[in-house]
């Protein structure tokens, strides 16, 4: 079959990894499309190179093999066919030349523009003084990384592969070795707990190995490696594709040639990256393929293979020495090229090495007589539940064979038939074996036609099997119910009772905001806003706060005054960690309008005071500074203003970082001096009670005192503490000059609440005023001030109490457990509807087992029962039991109902 023809340059055209790999291998050839060499400029005649471009004699010709030098080349031309107009025809049309040829690659030296020239043109036979080219031109093959991204491009392609293919060889090996299945049983969190290609590794593996009847107690360390190190691989190659899809058709910009802006360094850290879970999959590969051998039942055989294959470790310490001699060198060297080249060797030996593990466990399965080998089509065939296949005669006794899983039953059946050609292995069984090592090892090279067949069959038994695998949640959400719902429940009634206590009135604000409403609001935190698919031409997030929404709400109506709660769930795109979600509530009050001074904020922090102690979660303080303090602060040690918003985000830090680190970042990143950030470390680290703080900061000399905006930030500070001594709120606030919460709409008054028990959670309240947000949207200045608490930290705190205290937690309100001892269901409908009229919580439950009704009532923390069986039916009576005392007392049908209102 003829090579397909890519067209570089072509409208729309991206070069994808695959594609690069094919056309460095020769299995597709190269055409420029018309249109793009339309774009580009005529070739000039021209009868003298530039000085540049005469080669001088090179003691270090750079050479690479022929397929990483097509590669370079192909990845080369499409920069060029992407560039901006300034580059000429004659190079691109050498390049194409050149791809056309089937030999010479290894003749092409990149040590420099000009040995790259001359090369291109002797091994094309073209009379170099007929090519117009530029050194800007030519040279860029060396600034835009073309043969660091093309090598990246082979890695990428043949890593994917890899990625099915360990997959189906490890579970081949789980057959052959009697794996146990347990070490796939990851659990599943959603609070950045769990590696998520990890368990993607575990639950492939086990979907592959679904109905398997050989899974047996072998809890070997390399088979419970498999997730860790195949799931780290995974990561990597992901890692690695996304960079160079990007890097492989970004466009050239000639007119300034000269930077490579980091595009050779990231490619090399990546696959820095990529190459430790390589040599760790080697190293398991490994392992498995020598306990592969222990599991041929041919004593002789297992024998003559155990000799064979020490012979193989001539491969794995090939592999060993590569990896470290490729590390070492590049560190003395820094040759990102030889790197990348050795590397992408490493590759080919893991291929090896897996090769031979997979010829192994095909061995030792094939040779077994106790396995039922299902031909025909598996995928369909297999029996999962263990049983022979249907048509066996009667009467015909057969010593039941043990079967493969569905999967790997059908992964069996494909590398026979494609290596083994369904043959038995007869004969010569060592030769057979090293003839399958060699065959597999082709096999899963991306230039056999067979490796695409072999990926896609494992990608659809995976798939079409996703029906039994467990449904995952995103990481950074989580599921609530039972017990943990009720927690949340009261919880949320005894803050929103708080709330109303104070005046407010509830408002609901839709999940998701217009882009332009929430941007601009939250200084650097603005990166971590989730952004929606453009819908119907409106570019959408989900909300960050409640705040911002509140402030619109505002704005967009009218309003100069109101007192608000919301409870609401709002989005962050952050790295999920233990009480840090992407999903969580938030419960707001707020205040807007205008009032005396400190009136609406006193009201806000006793709100935050009241709502702490009623949630009854312990000690816990609250921190408070001004911003404008902090301003006059910034302003006292030499901070620039346009850097006053920027230098908070960074103290904002300090209750997590150490001031040094702080510092560095202040200096480094921020562009402070040393002596103006030493300056802000000895005053951000005062803090105390609030009045003993503020009377140091209102003392003669203080400098605070020469800055007007402190100034006033302190008389605002003497007003709100005086209110809070009165109102008795003082004992567990602290003034904390650190404190400077990065958010930048923020105005006066800041505050944040810490929990100061066992379970560290961190910040579980904060707040402050916002005296211009409004008018950020109407123009309209509605000053405003409001916390915002954190409930998912406090639940967390909560569930940590209920557990230590050995509270006993009910999910539900339910008051009386129905039972009927039977199952007439009638009977059970004329005794709970009675209950229910009268508003007493109930359920009813028919069986006739009374244990199972008692063990029910318990479970549900459920006080009473309606027992009722067949004599008390004819009697017309009922049994009230009381679990918690387990007493019982007979009451009539017609009184049942108002003795329970009693006893309740």
């Amino acid at each position: 079959m003829a090579a397909p023809t890519v067209e570089l340059g072509a409208k729309g055209f991206s070069l994808p990894s695959t594609t690069t790999y094919s056309i460095a291998n020769s299995l597709a050839h190269v055409e420029i499309d018309s249109s793009a060499l339309d774009k580009l400029k005529p070739s000039s005649s021209s009868s003298s190179l530039p000085p540049s471009l005469i080669p001088s004699p090179n003691p270090n010709p750079r050479f690479l093999p022929p397929v990483l030098a097509r590669a370079a080349i192909v990845v080369f031309l499409n920069k060029l066919l992407s560039s901006d107009s300034s580059v000429r025809r004659s190079l691109p049309v050498l390049l194409q030349q050149t791809l056309a040829l089937s030999s010479g690659f290894d003749k092409i030296d990149f040590s420099s523009p000009a040995a790259l020239l001359h090369s291109l043109c002797s091994i094309t036979n073209t009379d170099v003084s007929t090519v117009s080219v530029s050194p800007e031109e030519i040279g860029f093959f060396e600034t835009s990384s073309s043969a660091e991204v093309a090598i990246a491009a082979i890695l990428d392609c043949c890593a994917t592969a890899l990625i099915r293919v360990s997959d189906a060889v490890a579970a081949l090996s789980c057959e052959a070795r009697r794996a146990d299945l347990a070490a796939f049983d990851l659990p599943v969190s959603g609070d950045g707990f769990s590696r998520k290609d990890d368990t993607d590794v575990a639950a492939d593996i086990k979907m592959l190995l679904f109905g398997s009847k050989l899974a047996g107690k072998n809890d070997l360390p390399v088979f419970l490696q498999i997730s860790s190190s195949f799931g780290l691989f995974r990561e990597a190659v992901r890692s690695l594709h996304a960079c160079v899809r990007i890097e492989l058709n970004s466009s050239v910009k000639l007119r300034k040639p000269t930077e490579d802006y980091g595009k050779k360094a990231s490619v090399v850290d990546l696959v820095w990256f990529l190459a430790k879970p390589m040599k760790t999959m080697a190293e398991s590969s490994f392992e498995r393929a020598k306990l592969n051998i222990k599991s041929i039942v041919d004593e002789n055989v297992r024998s003559e293979i155990e000799s064979l294959f020490r012979k193989q470790y001539v491969v794995f310490d090939g592999f060993k020495e590569t990896f470290h001699s490729i590390f070492v060198n590049y560190m003395e060297r820094d040759d990102s090229i030889a790197f990348l080249q050795g590397v992408y060797d490493l590759l080919v030996k893991l291929r090896e090495i897996l090769a031979w593990e997979a010829a192994l466990a095909l061995f030792s399965i094939e040779t077994d007589d106790s396995i039922e080998k299902n031909r025909g089509d598996a995928f369909v065939n297999a029996q999962p539940n263990g049983e022979n296949p249907k048509g066996d005669k009667k009467g015909e006794k057969k010593k039941k064979k043990k079967t493969l899983g569905k999967g790997t039953s059908a992964i069996l059946q494909l590398l026979t038939d494609q290596v083994a050609n369904c043959k038995e292995v007869s004969g010569d069984k060592v030769a057979t074996l090293v003839e399958w090592a060699g065959d597999l090892s082709k096999y899963f090279d991306p230039r056999d036609s067979r490796l695409e067949i072999l990926v896609a069959k494992v990608k659809e038994i995976v798939e079409s099997n996703e029906v039994r695998r467990l449904p995952k949640i995103p990481k950074g959400t989580r599921d609530f119910a039972g017990e943990q719902m009720a927690i949340r429940e009261q919880a949320f009634s005894t803050i929103a009772s708080v709330f109303k206590m104070h005046g407010a009135e509830a408002l609901d604000t839709p999940v998701f905001e217009l882009k332009e409403t929430l941007m601009g609001k939250y200084g650097e935190d603005s990166k971590l806003i989730y952004d929606l698919a453009d819908q119907g031409g409106e570019l959408c997030s989900l909300r960050y706060d409640l705040t911002v929404p509140f402030a619109r709400h505002l704005a967009m109506n009218n309003l100069s005054a109101m007192t608000r709660y919301q409870i609401s769930k709002v989005y962050r795109r952050d790295n999920p960690s233990k009480g840090r979600y992407r999903e969580f509530y938030q419960c707001d009050f707020d205040i807007a309008g205008q009032y005396e001074p400190m009136l609406a904020d006193f009201e806000v922090i006793v709100v935050l005071n009241q709502l702490l102690d009623k949630l009854d979660i312990g000690t816990y303080e609250i921190k408070f500074n001004h911003r404008k303090l902090l301003d006059g602060m910034l302003d006292i040690c030499g901070v620039p203003a346009e850097k006053f918003r920027t230098v908070c985000s960074s103290i904002d830090k300090l209750d997590k970082q150490t001031f040094e680190h702080v510092k560095k970042e202040l200096v480094e990143e921020k562009g402070l001096s040393v002596e103006t950030a030493d300056r802000i470390g000895a005053i951000v680290k005062k803090r105390g009670s609030p009045f003993e703080i503020l009377t140091e900061l209102k003392a003669e000399g203080s400098k605070f005192l020469e800055n007007s905006g402190s100034v006033a930030a302190l008389g605002e500070l003497d007003i709100l503490f005086q209110a809070l001594k009165e109102a008795n709120c003082l004992d567990n606030l602290v003034f904390d000059l650190s404190l400077a919460r990065g958010l930048d709409y923020y105005t006066g008054v800041i505050y944040e609440a810490v929990f100061k028990g066992t379970t560290q959670v961190g910040s579980i309240a904060a707040g402050g005023r916002y005296d211009n947000l409004v008018g950020m949207f109407s123009g309209k200045q509605v000053p405003a001030v409001g916390v915002s608490l954190g409930i998912e930290r406090v639940f967390a705190i909560k569930e940590q109490q209920a557990k230590d205290r050995n509270q006993v937690v009910r999910a539900t309100d339910t008051q009386v457990l129905v039972s009927i001892l039977g199952k007439d269901v009638i009977s059970a409908s004329k005794l709970v509807t009675p209950l229910w009229n009268a508003n007493i919580s109930a359920k009813m439950k028919v069986s006739k087992r009374v244990m199972d009704h008692i063990t029910f009532a318990k479970q549900k923390g459920i006080p009473w029962m309606v027992l009722v069986g067949e004599s008390e039916l004819a009697s017309g009576v009922v049994k009230l039991k009381n679990i918690e005392l387990n007493e019982e007392i007979t009451v009539s049908r017609e009184d049942y109902v108002e003795e329970l209102r009693k006893r309740l």
